[in-house]
């Protein structure tokens, strides 16, 4: 039996999920804006790429959404060229874009009302891990919804958690975890910039770290950016203006304190704010005055 998945949203994660879903033998299509996208998902081996699913959407038996927040999430699905309507009744909806868990309510309410599934299914892991099948996949939903998606959720992922049935806890999990995430990040690179600070080399300070009990994932691979001096963007500063925004947000709803996460959204607004928004998140660490960081090709 064939099975035929669209992916919308061929950034770093969707294209790794996408091609996983190629290489595991699933009839593949990519959605994009980005022309360059489609034509590297068509090399890879899809089936069909286009700036919307007109010519394909009725032969789908899933879709998964990795577009950036819960405003291109809906302009996917539900815009003037949105996706929902020409999908067949019990399609499966995959949403894995990072969103407050009202908003993946919201959407989950509009695909039920067309008779669609949805499981509310965030990820993590990065490009390199969406690009070998192995993504940390954090998911809320039916157990006809993880069923649908099972193809999906093994071509792509190498953790599945089910968290529940309730759309929204998903999400909620993917928000818990962005803190971490970016309050690592922002940490590595305070302790990178003290570092410089201290006339001591990058990539020393980068070596002992890592193989000491202070290292974290985030830290491994973001500071190695600014060690090389590249920061090319895989996840941009923005992205975690975005995340942290809503980490704070999920806790202004719970009436809860957040000392770390605040400091840590601030220290992403002020590296947007001067001009690092589309640089890779470890730009972070371009808000502290006074220090000299590694250029690319040498320091």
């Amino acid at each position: 039996m064939s099975y035929s998945v669209a992916v919308i949203g061929l950034g770093s994660m969707g294209m790794g999920a996408a091609v996983s879903c190629v290489n595991a033998g699933l009839e593949t299509y990519g959605i994009d804006l980005n022309p360059a996208a489609l034509e590297k998902l068509k090399a890879a081996g899809a089936k069909d790429v286009a700036t919307n699913g007109d010519a394909f959407a009725k032969d789908l038996d899933a879709v998964v959404v990795l577009v950036v927040n819960a405003a291109q999430a809906n302009a996917a699905l539900f815009g003037e060229t949105g996706i929902a309507k020409k999908l067949k009744p019990g399609t499966a909806v995959m949403i894995s874009s990072t969103m407050a868990a009202a908003d993946a309510q919201a959407i989950s309410q509009k695909l039920t009302e067309l008779g669609l599934i949805m499981l509310d299914a965030p990820v993590s892991g990065g490009a390199a891990k969406a690009m070998k099948g192995e993504m940390t996949v954090m998911a809320s939903g039916s157990k006809e919804a993880f069923d649908k998606l099972q193809p999906v959720l093994d071509a792509t992922a190498s953790k599945v958690y089910n968290i529940g049935e309730a759309i929204g806890l998903g999400a909620t999990v993917k928000i818990v975890h962005q803190l971490l995430a970016g309050v690592h990040i922002a940490a590595g690179a305070e302790a990178m910039a003290l570092a410089s600070k201290a006339g001591i080399p990058l990539d020393v300070m980068y070596d002992v770290v890592t193989n000491a009990a202070g290292n974290s994932w985030m830290f491994e691979n973001r500071m190695k950016h600014v060690v090389d001096g590249d920061y090319t963007p895989l996840s941009m500063v923005d992205i975690f203006v975005k995340d942290l925004g809503l980490v704070n947000d999920t806790a202004k709803s719970l009436h809860f304190p957040l000392h770390l996460a605040s400091t840590a959204y601030s220290m992403f607004t002020e590296a947007s704010n001067a001009g690092f928004g589309k640089e890779d998140d470890s730009a972070v660490i371009k808000i502290f005055s006074g220090i000299e960081l590694p250029k690319k090709g040498g320091n």
